[in-house]
């Protein structure tokens, strides 16, 4: 099953994104677009602060955008923005309950990707403090 997001990349309807040549000729309705472009694509859409603040809140559970607004500093048309584009990319989805916007993730996958981001940035972040005590040991030393 293709995301949302891989048919926009290659329609070319994306945010941002030229549309891929031959992209829509494939047969049956499948989209022939690389694997490594609709990647790249999907951690584009990922790439804004906001966005990926919402998806560390949902990954509690459904939150109401008020809820969401009090949690993110932001303005709500800014926020009202980064949630257009994650329920276009289909990464999250919303309900009306009365007056009520409730939001959540689309499937357990983001959440997932999201602990996957901590542990790489935790690993990453260690090795440079263990380099950087290292330097400083040399420096003391010399």
């Amino acid at each position: 099953m293709l995301c949302w997001l891989c048919l926009q990349v290659a329609a070319g309807t994306a945010i941002g994104v030229r549309p891929v040549r031959g992209a829509l000729q494939g047969v049956r309705g499948v989209v022939s677009v690389p694997l490594y472009q609709a990647k790249a694509e999907f951690f584009r859409m990922l790439g804004h602060p906001v966005r990926i603040r919402v998806l560390e809140l949902l990954q509690d559970g459904p939150m109401p955008v008020r809820d969401l607004l009090a949690r993110i500093e932001v303005e709500p048309s800014g926020l009202s923005q980064q949630l257009a584009v994650l329920r276009r990319s289909g990464i999250v989805t919303s309900t009306r309950e009365g007056s009520t916007v409730v939001y959540e993730l689309a499937g357990g996958d983001v959440a997932d990707l999201m602990k996957a981001a901590r542990r790489i940035l935790t690993e990453m972040l260690t090795g440079r403090n263990e380099m950087l005590a290292e330097l400083r040991e040399g420096e003391a030393a010399a």
